[in-house]
């Protein structure tokens, strides 16, 4: 159960940057965000504020910020529809119902004879069954519609749709979702360096010593500083673990040691696995804690592109991607060895989330920066009868390899 709830507490996290980045820009770049989730497939809950519908869906297979645009489902109403229709003290439009599963108090049934909800703003038709006059409906700009799950959006208008805002702000728009993920990385390095400290080891001072070890016994206490090892010079932890790594299952080992105020000599027998229970000290500096975050995020970057250079040079496998139950084991993996664990999994999860969403593919968020970037070479964007098939190949092309990588991950339980 314990995993269950640490799985839920970081899917949440990491989506909920990474499309919050994608809402914000697009907020203030004066596109409506209609839909903010959570999950995917059947609505969980649903609330309304300032023009967004944000709802919590109920599978944990990533989440969306439905924009207004190319790319946003179609609100297209056929003439002769049934609708409900519900308005204000100005005769204006402010609800439209096309749902079966909710009814509108007061509302006005209408046999739609034509509407248009993105230039005009207007709906033609007649009302309550009356086939002799035929009314029309102005619709306020911020008018809401019921679709047919039951889900309340705002209206779309032209003015406010994705592909009617410059480029330079939809290419923002675009990469702010990875680019969350990349600060949330180095945020959460950063908080890990901060509470576990981050290991100084060009210093022959260790940190502590681990009770009822080797070095405990021979009497080694923390802070102490080691300056030879059977007379090997020691001026770094490296330099320790070496020399101790080199005697294991050997002789004991002449330690020479400066603890409270003197030296000493110790005499210290490492175990079998050639430790003798020592660590090196942490600093836990704010200035140690920053650079490690920007130094940590480089390294896993460069690591990941070493994986990704593989996948695509020959040698791919399955079993270097990780699915929704990979994730989830690796989840249980990283609790089970505490918070700090859970934590910079929890950044690396974040920093792999923000390099694939930027793989040029049509559908991923690099794929769409890819057409923001072709619509500036051509001076004009791709149709968006092209612009959809391409995102349908590609939305295909990412199912297919999510099942496929989910059942291998299953296979791999076994």
């Amino acid at each position: 159960m314990t995993t269950i709830i640490d799985f839920i507490i970081v899917f949440v996290i990491l989506v909920l940057v990474h499309e919050f980045g994608h809402y914000w820009f697009a907020k203030r770049s004066g596109i409506l965000v209609r839909e903010f989730s959570i999950g995917m497939g059947p609505k969980l809950v649903a609330w309304h504020k300032n023009n967004t519908t944000y709802t919590l869906r109920l599978l944990p297979l990533g989440g969306y910020v439905r924009m207004a645009g190319w790319q946003d489902e179609d609100d297209e109403i056929k003439p002769g529809t049934m609708l409900a229709i519900e308005v204000n003290g100005d005769g204006r439009v402010t609800r439209i119902n096309t749902s079966n599963k909710t009814t509108l108090q007061g509302g006005i049934p209408v046999q739609v004879s034509r509407i248009d909800l993105v230039h005009e703003l207007v709906v033609e038709g007649y009302a309550n069954g009356d086939e002799s006059e035929l009314k029309t409906w102005p619709v306020d700009h911020d008018a809401t519609i019921i679709e047919e799950d039951g889900t309340e959006v705002v209206l779309a208008p032209d003015d406010v749709q994705f592909q009617n805002a410059p480029i330079a702000k939809r290419l923002l728009v675009n990469f702010a979702g990875p680019m969350n993920n990349f600060i949330l990385a180095i945020l959460v390095f950063i908080g890990v360096a901060l509470s576990a400290g981050v290991q100084v080891l060009d210093t022959n001072q260790i940190g502590t010593v681990q009770s009822g070890s080797p070095a405990a016994k021979a009497g080694l206490e923390n802070g102490a500083t080691i300056t030879s090892i059977d007379g090997q010079a020691i001026s770094q932890f490296a330099d320790l673990q070496k020399v101790v790594g080199e005697d294991k299952d050997g002789p004991s080992l002449n330690v020479v040691a400066k603890q409270n105020g003197k030296t000493e000599n110790l005499t210290i027998t490492p175990t079998k696995e050639g430790l003798i229970g020592v660590t090196p000290p942490v600093d836990r500096s704010i200035g140690t804690a920053i650079k490690y975050g920007f130094t940590q995020f480089w390294s896993l970057t460069t690591r990941i592109f070493d994986v990704l250079k593989q996948l695509v040079t020959g040698q791919f496998s399955l079993n270097k991607l990780a699915g929704p139950v990979g994730i989830y084991t690796m989840t249980s993996q990283a609790a089970s060895g505490g918070f700090q664990s859970l934590l910079f999994f929890l950044g690396y999860l974040s920093l792999n989330l923000g390099i694939m969403n930027l793989i040029p593919i049509p559908v991923l968020d690099g794929g769409k920066i890819l057409l923001n970037l072709l619509e500036i070479i051509r001076r004009k964007p791709l149709s968006p009868e092209k612009e959809g098939i391409v995102t349908l190949i590609g939305a295909g092309l990412m199912v297919l390899l999510l099942i496929a990588v989910t059942i291998n991950d299953i296979m791999r339980q076994f």
